[in-house]
């Protein structure tokens, strides 16, 4: 990695900056970056106007100049190269290209402009942290653990921001090209395109041979054995292990019996004449978190003194808690995401499902919640639950059961046959290997096949709960995402309480979790109902129209509530005005045949307190006409009396605006009421569309009592029930 190849990236238009990035000159006149840096994110149009400064202000001088795009990746990897306008003198040694092999995490290194360093300036940051190959997946994108990293910013934009484009080094050689941050990880954790996915696409080859000294020559980078520490430079946790670990490894040949094997499992290269030492054993702990889990798997079972085992149990479970190794080791941790590949790939909703009935009364990240789970995220998801501890009951002395067990045997209930036995015959190797006592172990089976058993209740809709963040500088949301079911339970499918998400963003997550829902067994082919639950302030939200964008090549993109049924609901104002609830439930019993449509008569708060005091003290619906000022206080009214229903037009400027609503009949069937709106806003959504109407739709559920899908609504004016 040279300092004077770094390149500061900045596109937009004649007039504004719009987009900070960063890159890195592999020839005299070629920058490679991140495609999307160079690229406007909603239409993919690139900027008409980018400009770059290359070099490294604390290595000497910066050079400026213009730049235009070169190539992009065919297959739509996130990656660029930018021709600049003026040929900049590069170091006499080229680029070397690399492939990182193994299992090893390799020390990477790159520099970039994140926004967390400075807004205006973009100071430079060194990246620097670990690439665990075996946390990449398919290796279609690297994971890059960072060592120092920024806070989320109260602003909800990305602390990252700015970093896409940023070279990634391994041993000196170019192996991957930064494309995004994991929010889920804390800001800790980066995702890069590998190099050898697009150095050997031939136009890219083409240009390197035009503008550089040649095609680029891929070399396999493995990890180098990490070198013994003094132990004046171990932490007190690492001497505490290695004091611990004198008992079983003191003798120098018994530690290389052990330590040897250990390391080539790893993935390091092991020269002939390794003899490693309790101290060289100490830095493949550091070196890879896997490593005592591993050697623990020798080690146990050379251990005949149940004494000599007990200690080694206590050993495990303290560096866990002290963070100096994982809870699998290699060979287990690859045998379960293997088993549960196949599993993810057909049924890309139970390893998520069985997570929130395994874990219920755990407040679940973003990676462990989201409603499907990738083949690709499989590797995060089986670590992050590694960290994770049971913490039900267990037998004096021994560990408890670690939350991935218990998940594990959750999805072996579930599928059954062949795949059940062996993910039940890794488990219980792990809980053998880590002292788990086999009766913790038969408890947590015995409640997974007795879930598995259980008929869940049909989902009744699908809640997303939603809280504004203040003094955001764009419109960003915290959510979360619930399915209710007609048995009153409600599961958390999206737990996103520290991540601040744009309307976008919140209607994708949205989508996949209705998705979710509609898979389950007997939920039939209507069209799902969304809840959106809000405080006072968001019932102007307009989130029906918040579009996630196409859910494939095939199908146009569509505001949600085209897709959905969807309505409001505001339980603050409950805790606001005490007896709400009680006069909500009377409304809901009452039958009240007639809605009250506020009109000039019935404009004040006073008016309407009166009307719904009095001649409307049983109505379920009042429909909301007149002026925008006006309308959002006739709201709270209403709701703060207990009226469950509440319909109006968010586009309308005054009554004479009303008719716009008659086409979805606001006088109608109650009961068909939100599923009119939703046709309505099908139609009204359109860009084809003639109609202005925005309608918003308050329904409010019966707190303790059926839910609105199984209320049997007498309708005088037909003599018949609707549900």
């Amino acid at each position: 990695m040279d300092p004077r190849r770094l390149a500061l990236i900045r596109g937009g238009t004649a007039r504004k900056r719009l987009s900070v990035g960063s890159g890195y000159l592999i020839a005299p006149r070629l920058v490679l970056t991140a495609r999307h840096v160079i690229e406007d994110r909603d239409t993919r149009a690139e900027w008409p106007q980018i400009q770059i400064r290359v070099g490294h202000s604390g290595n000497g001088a910066t050079v400026s100049t213009g730049a235009d795009v070169l190539w992009k990746h065919p297959q739509d990897l996130d990656v660029a190269l930018l021709l600049i306008h003026e040929a900049v003198e590069v170091p006499d040694s080229p680029v070397r290209w690399g492939r990182p092999v193994g299992k090893a995490p390799l020390p990477y290194e790159g520099l970039g402009f994140p926004l967390a360093t400075s807004e205006e300036e973009r100071e430079v940051e060194h990246l620097r942290g670990v690439l665990p190959l075996l946390s990449s997946g398919s290796r279609a994108r690297y994971v890059l653990d960072q060592d120092p990293a920024p806070d989320h910013r109260t602003d909800g934009r990305k602390a990252w921001g700015g970093a896409s484009g940023a070279a990634v080094f391994c041993d000196d050689h170019l192996v991957g090209v930064v494309i995004e941050d994991n929010q889920s990880y804390g800001n800790r954790r980066l995702r890069a395109s590998p190099a050898h996915a697009f150095v050997q696409e031939s136009e890219f080859e083409s240009l390197l041979r035009q503008y550089a000294d040649g095609p680029p020559q891929l070399v396999d980078v493995g990890a180098s054995l990490p070198k013994a520490r003094l132990p004046a430079d171990r932490t007190p946790a690492e001497q505490a292990l290695e004091l611990a670990l004198w008992h079983f490894l003191g003798d120098p040949k018994v530690c290389s019996f052990h330590a040897r094997p250990l390391a080539q499992e790893l993935g390091y290269q092991v020269p002939a004449d390794y003899a490693p030492s309790l101290s060289d054993l100490m830095a493949l702990f550091a070196g890879n978190r896997r490593a005592l889990a591993s050697l623990s798997g020798t080690l146990a079972p050379t251990l005949t003194e149940d004494t000599a085992r007990a200690r080694l149990t206590a050993l495990l479970t303290r560096a866990r808690a002290a963070g100096l190794g994982s809870l699998l080791s290699l060979a287990e941790y690859e045998r379960l995401v293997q088993l549960l590949s196949g599993i993810c790939k057909e049924r890309a909703t139970l390893l998520p499902r069985a997570t929130s009935e395994a874990l219920r009364y755990v407040c679940l990240s973003d990676t462990l919640s989201r409603p499907h789970l990738p083949v690709d995220e499989l590797g995060s998801f089986v670590e992050e639950l590694e960290a994770m501890s049971d913490s039900l009951q267990v037998p004096d002395g021994t560990p408890q059961v670690p939350a991935l067990l218990r998940l594990v045997e959750y999805v072996a209930a579930a599928v059954g046959g062949e795949q059940a036995a062996e993910l039940r015959e890794w488990s219980a190797r792990v809980a053998g290997r880590t002292g788990i006592h086999p009766t913790a172990l038969d408890e947590r089976r015995v409640d997974a096949v007795q879930w598995a058993a259980r008929q869940p209740s049909p989902v009744s809709r699908v809640v997303l709960e939603l809280t504004g963040v203040p003094q955001s500088p764009d419109e960003r949301y915290v959510c979360r995402i619930l399915v209710a079911r007609k048995d009153g339970t409600r599961v958390p499918l999206h737990e996103s309480w520290t991540v601040p998400k744009t309307p976008e963003e919140i209607a994708v997550c949205l989508r996949e979790a209705v998705d979710s829902a509609a898979e389950e067994p007997g939920q039939g082919d209507q069209v799902p109902w969304v809840t959106v639950l809000v405080d006072r302030h968001g019932l102007h939200l307009a989130v029906d129209e918040w579009n996630p964008g196409a859910p494939n090549a095939f199908v146009p993109d569509r505001p949600i509530g085209a897709e959905y049924r969807m309505t409001l609901s505001c339980p603050d104002m409950s805790a606001l005005v005490p007896g709400r609830d009680r006069d909500q439930r009377r409304r809901w019993r009452s039958n009240h045949p007639t809605p009250l449509v506020t009109d000039q008569k019935c404009a004040t708060d006073r008016q309407l307190t009166r009307a719904l005091a009095t001649s409307h003290r049983d109505a379920t619906q009042v429909v909301i006409h007149g002026p925008r000022e006006q309308r959002m206080r006739l709201l709270e009214v209403s709701l703060a009396l207990g009226v469950p229903v509440v319909l109006w037009d968010r586009e309308a400027d005054g009554y004479e605006d009303a008719p716009k609503l008659s086409p979805l009949d606001p006088l109608g069937l109650l009961a068909e009421l939100p599923k009119r709106v939703h046709e309505f806003r099908a139609e009204a959504l359109e860009p084809t569309a003639t109609t202005t109407a925005r309608p918003a739709l308050v329904w409010e559920e019966e707190s303790g009592h059926p839910k609105p899908e199984s209320l049997r609504l007498a309708d005088p004016r037909i003599g018949v029930q609707v549900s």
